[in-house]
Formats: structure tokens, sequence, C-alpha cells
């Protein structure tokens, strides 16, 4: 949640139905205002279904969203969900002024600006029909800016790309939210992407929300795992806090679960100069897409 305690976006309940088809069931979930939200799913885990409700692109059978702005003013919610939207026997520009006339804005030199922010200023007359992925994405994420919107929703927009393309992506969503105060709502399957961009995330599993959490306790469920077995825990803790580790005791088990990175027998020495004798240590790598996995079950996170 932002430090306010602000949100832009509620989703309380949602459920869609297609016939007997059952894509969202009462998914809830809220996102902060300032936030880069990360939906993470499988593919048909139900997240392009709710990201073209909360865009306004199709009614949902129950439920609500909520929204914390004046969503209905044109221009104040960008999409791209699925394929942009482009005309591609035109250039970026071109593009950009038909979004501009479809919205009702003056057509004017804001227009270059956008261009130049996400970088396709000097496309010229070329026709976005010629545009690699990567633009592509790009021109269709320009084209959600039009209006200044507060709020940008965005499906699976690193979705094909090469790796040049993510990291351009990737680099111009940060700038649009932390330079623009841009909310941004974003879909993937790919978990570790997310990680590097997103400040919250919601986990989507058979048409909910199973998890919401703050990327820093996402960071936390990551890295090198030990289980310290030792009889004076109240010794041994404050060696692995110097040593860079951050623990949690079971005081039922007595055992001292740490994370993060170290070296054994740099530990072992300290804690037997502190008078702290560790009888066992286990240790295990874990990484996020494991962490996602075990989240929601089954064995691939695509």
């Amino acid at each position: 949640m932002s430090e306010t305690g602000e949100f832009i976006l509620k989703v309380n309940g949602v459920s869609k139905d297609y016939g007997h088809f059952h894509a969202l069931d009462s998914m809830s979930f809220t996102v902060p205002k300032g936030s880069i939200y990360g939906l993470v799913g499988r593919n048909g885990a139900g997240k392009t279904t709710v990201m073209r409700i909360i865009s306004g692109l199709q009614e949902p059978t129950s439920g609500k969203v909520e929204y914390g702005f004046d969503h209905k003013k044109l221009g104040k919610v960008g999409a791209l969900v699925e394929l942009p939207s482009i005309y591609s026997n035109q250039s970026a520009k071109e593009n950009l002024i038909y979004q501009y006339i479809n919205l009702g804005l003056k057509v004017d030199d804001s227009i270059d600006q956008i261009l130049d922010y996400v970088g396709l200023g000097n496309t010229g007359a070329k026709k976005a029909g010629r545009f690699s992925l990567g633009m592509r994405q790009r021109l269709g994420i320009a084209m959600a800016m039009c209006g200044n919107p507060e709020l940008l929703i965005l499906d699976e927009p690193i979705n094909g790309l090469d790796p040049q393309g993510i990291i351009q992506i990737r680099d111009l969503l940060i700038k649009l939210n932390q330079e623009k105060g841009i909310t941004i709502i974003i879909s993937s399957h790919i978990l570790s992407e997310l990680s590097k961009l997103a400040t919250d995330f919601g986990f989507v599993e058979g048409g909910k929300v199973v998890k919401e959490i703050k990327a820093a306790s996402l960071e936390d469920a990551g890295g090198l795992e030990s289980l310290f077995y030792c009889g004076t825990p109240e010794l041994l803790i404050p060696v692995l806090n110097a040593h860079g580790l951050k623990t949690t005791f079971d005081s039922e088990t007595g055992i001292i679960q740490a994370k993060g990175y170290y070296n054994l027998t740099k530990v072992v020495l300290a804690a037997n100069a502190a008078g702290a004798n560790i009888a066992r240590v286990v240790t295990r790598e874990t990484d996020l897409e494991t962490y996602f996995v075990n989240l929601v079950g089954g064995e691939s996170h695509a």
C-alpha cells in the first residue's frame, strides 16, 4: 500500500462466466496509488480477463471494480490489452494523431513529446507495420499514454520480446512510474521479469488472487535458506546477524532459519568463539519461480 494508504483501484469479488466456464472466481485485490502492480499467473489463470474488465472492455458477471479517481474521463485510463491496436500502414506519429482525435484531444506537439519519451521520436515516416515487436509494444504504450493517464493497464507487454526489447520496456515503465507518477498494472507469467520492476504483486490462480505481497517480501522468498540447529540460539543469532543473515527463531523446534549468502567456515569459527556450538546446518537454494509454483501448486508457472 502507498504511504498514505491511498488506492487507485480495488477489485471486489469479481467473477466472470462464459456459459459454464468460470474465468474469474470472486477475484479481489487492491492496487496502491503510485505502484507498479504485477499480476502473476499461468496462461489461462484469468489475468487477461480481469485486465479487460478493469480497462472497461468487458463487464463482470458479478462483483465490482472501485476506482480511486475519475476513471470515466477520457484518457485517464490507458490500456494495452493483448495486441496493440495500431494502423500498420501509418507512421508512429500518425497513429498517435488518430488516438488524439479518438479521445477528443487537441493535436499538438505533445505527440512528439510522447514519441520521444518512448524512444520512437526518430522513426519519421516509417510505417508501423515495419516496426519490430518491441517497437510496436512501445508504440502501443505511447498510444495508451495519450490523455495523460493516471492508470496504465498492460497485459503481457513483454511476451515474445527478445532480451533487449524486454529491457527497453522495463526501463520505460519504471520511468513512467517514477517520473510521471503513473500507476501501472502489468500482467505476466514470467515472475523473474516482473520482480525487476514491480512494487506489489498479486498471484493469480484458478480465476482468483491467491496472495498479495510487497516486493520486499518477495525478494526474501528467493536466495539461500539455511536451518541452524544449535542448543544456544541466543549466542548464535547475533553471530549470524553480524554476517549479514536475516534470522527467525522457532522456539518450539529450536531451529534458527537464516536467509542470505555467507561463508560457512567463517560463521562456524565465529560461532565457536562466541561459545555457540552448531550441531547441524541444512541449506537449500530457493528462487522466485519455485516460490510461485509452491504457492499455486503444479509443476510449471507458464
